[in-house]
Order: C-alpha cells, then structure tokens, then sequence
C-alpha cells in the first residue's frame, strides 16, 4: 500500500466530521493492503484520499461513510486483524482523485452523498446527470436536462454545495427553456450564490452579462472566430441584433471595423452591451441604438450589416437594404436556420449544381464572370446541403428585388459563401450567408 505519513487523527468518538475531517479505518502496516482490498469489494475505501501513517505506527485506510464503515467493522473483520475507526484531519488528496474527469468526480461525489442520507444510487439517477454543462468564471450553468428526478429535491441545499465542489465552482445556475417571448429570454434558475452576473472571455474578448437574463451562446464560437478574421480596416459596420455584443466586439476588437452601430431592444443585454464596449475598451467606435431595429432611422453608412437572428432574420432585410452605402454597396451577414433531410452516405461527398449556362450572345467580359460564379459555386455546392444552397439563392433575389426597388435602379447580389454554425435541432442547420450587394454599373 502507498501511504503518507504526518496525519493528524481524533478519537471516533468526537465526531469531529465537521472540522474538515473525513472518516477512516486504522491497522498495523502488514494488515493495510488485506483490508484495502476488502473495502474496495464493500465499496466503502474512498479513493479522494490517500492512505496515512497515523500516531502510533498504525495506517489508516480512508472510508466513504462512518456508520457504514462501523456496521461493516462489526460484522467483517476476520479474527487477528485489529482495526479501529478514527477520524484524519487535513486528509491527503490521492493522485486519481487530482486528475480524474469532472463528469467522474461529480458521480463519485453524488454517490457519497446518497449513502450519507441513506439513499441508493440508481439508473433513474445515472441518466439524469449532466453530462455538459458551462462555466463562466466561478459560476457553473448546468444543462436543462439535469437533475430533474424527484429524490434531487430531496437533499436540499446540500445538493448544490456537492455538484459546485465536485466541479470546482463557487456559484451554480441551472438552465431552463428559452421563454417564448420576441426577445428569446432566457429562464435560468440561480441555485446556489447571491450574484448572477459573469464574465466570461471568447479569443480574448471580455463579456459580462447576467445569466439569469441573458445568454450566451458556446456554439456560436466558430462564427465568431470567421468574424475576426474578416479584414475590416477602414469599415462601417451595422449590427442589428447585438444582444450583449456577440458580433459587434470581434468585428470591432479583431477585424479592426473603423465604426460600429449596435441595434438592441432588450434593458438587460443593453447593459450588458455597454459594459462590454468599456471593457475592452472601444466604446467610442461603437453607437448604441436602443430600440426595435425594425425602426431603425440610419440610411446610407454601412459598408458590412450582421444580421445575427435566428431563427429568421428576414423582417430586417428591408432595414439592411436602407443601411448599406447607396453609392458602393456592401456585404450582409444573414443567419437563418435551414431544415435539410440528412444525405444518403454515398451522395455526402458527391453534391454538385449545375452549373448556368450563358447566352453566346453575351460579351466576353460578362461571359468570364459568369464562369467565375459557376466555379465559385461548384466549390461551395461541395461542401453545402442543397436545401442551403436553394435557401441562399431565394434570400440573394428577394433582396436583389429589395435594393433595385429601394434605389429605383438595378442591384447584383452574389453569394460570397455559406457557413455552417451549429446543428439547432434534428435536421435544421443554423448556418451564415454572406451575400455581397453592389449597384450595377451604369452601361
């Protein structure tokens, strides 16, 4: 047996459990790996600790539950094996213990817990543990789907004391469903702390927000990567849905956009929005409109419109449309959620689109840049579901229609590219077309 030495143990009988002292099995030194063994076949050797050396020259083999240990000291120690239950203060964490996975420590935990209060871990029980969750600095947000059965409710605020030592937080929230309301707010229970705003840093952005009233969004990152990697230098940008700043920061952060308007109609992301401009430190290349985009009365600025809505964005097109510079156009960022019917495994590397075909009448100009399209599409349509492909062709002519119409004159649209975001639910992508917008050249 591997043991450390220097424990400090009180006699059983204090019950000192309290004082940060955990329960423990002494024996002579020739006897610990014999009885190790035999409390590692009751499921009662707790393996957070290690073994020590205690006053005396005895070891003392840490167990999970004192009164099941002493029941167990009763009716299993064979004859000539003396043992004694004590109590070791400042107990020794053991390697496993330091290195195991949260979601392992968290169950080992659980399981602790429930034979404390005399209660038995079940199936029910096993399936109704978390298995993702996310953390904002020191305040855990666990999933929707956990710890919904009814002996949870049971344990009380003991409970949320374990889950948040378990994975290593000081405060704990829970996550409900997104509330039916136009601003998609979140119901988010607090469950254990007092303050419910965090700070949480993406590719070295700082945002804080409330997570009882706002939410943010993990699966969003790669988007938000693609967007501070866009060359903006010298832009104009308009962001229609800015909620806390999830676009708004990387394009002004990262992809160094000269400018930027921030449409949001929420008080609770508003807030957040402005502190988030102050904490990293471009709150004077950023103006706030506080309202319903939709009312927007900026014409003419943008060179770059984010339309971040899921799961349409479609009512601000029209807005985008005013915004974009009359003179030069601009690209829009439209995100929409898309339902596809899953690919049969042998068409998943082979989608293509036709190509379309040009009139011989066509000057050779046109004609070159119409072949440029068809290869800038063929390639896009590799690696796309058609559903995406048919959805961006629908937005880039309703919105060509939008411009021409805005403008009394003729507009091009053209899709630049199409990205996939995240699965939303079974069969529906929410993905990103960049569709670039530019008045046709008088002829």
């Amino acid at each position: 047996a591997t043991f450390v030495s220097a424990a400090r143990v009180l006699p059983f009988s204090t019950m000192a459990a309290g004082d940060g002292a955990i329960p423990a099995l002494a024996t002579e030194p020739r006897f610990a790996q014999q009885l190790r063994q035999r409390l590692e076949e009751a499921r009662l050797l707790d393996a957070r600790y290690r073994l020590q050396k205690v006053p005396g020259g005895s070891v003392a083999l840490p167990v999970l539950e004192e009164k099941a240990a002493e029941q167990w000291l009763q009716d299993n120690v064979p004859q000539g094996l003396s043992c004694r239950l004590l109590w070791i203060q400042d107990p020794v964490p053991s390697k496993a213990a330091s290195v195991q996975p949260p979601a392992q420590k968290l169950r080992r935990e659980l399981r602790r817990l429930l034979v404390e209060q005399g209660e038995s871990w079940a199936e029910e029980l096993e399936r109704d543990m978390p298995r993702t969750w996310q953390r904002h600095g020191d305040l855990v947000l666990l999933s929707e789907d956990s710890f919904s059965a009814a002996l949870w409710a049971k344990l009380g605020p003991v409970l949320w004391e374990t889950v948040a030592s378990a994975l290593g937080a000081q405060r704990l929230a829970k996550q409900g469903r997104v509330l039916p309301d136009k601003m998609r707010s979140p119901s988010v229970t607090l469950l254990l702390g007092h303050n419910s705003w965090v700070e949480h840093v993406d590719n070295g952005i700082r945002y804080t927000f409330d997570v009882t009233k706002c939410m943010f969004s993990p699966g969003n990152i790669t988007e938000k990567l693609r967007v501070a990697s866009m060359q903006c230098s010298g832009e104009v940008l308009v962001d229609l849905y800015a909620g806390i700043g999830y676009f708004t920061l990387p394009y002004l952060v990262h992809a160094a956009a000269a400018f930027a308007h921030a449409c949001e109609w929420n008080p609770h992301a508003l807030e957040a929005l402005r502190r988030n401009l102050a904490l990293n430190g471009v709150q004077d290349r950023c103006q706030i409109h506080d309202g319903d985009s939709r009312q927007l009365q900026l014409r003419d600025v943008a060179d770059r419109v984010n339309l971040g809505l899921i799961p349409s964005s479609e009512e601000g097109w029209p807005v985008a449309c005013r915004v974009l510079k009359k003179s030069t156009g601009g690209v829009l960022h439209i995100h929409h959620n898309v339902e596809a019917r899953p690919l049969p495994p042998v068409l998943k590397n082979e989608q293509r689109l036709p190509e379309e075909s040009s009139s011989e009448q066509e000057d050779e100009e046109h004609h070159g840049s119409e072949e440029m399209e068809s290869g800038v599409r063929e390639v896009l349509a590799a690696r796309i579901r058609p559903e995406w492909w048919s959805w961006a062709e629908t937005a880039a002519v309703r919105i060509r229609g939008l411009l021409t119409e805005l403008h009394s004159q003729p507009w091009q649209t053209h899709i630049l590219h199409i990205e996939a975001v995240k699965s939303y639910a079974p069969h529906v992508h929410h993905i990103v077309l960049d569709l670039e917008c530019r008045p046709t050249p008088p002829t």
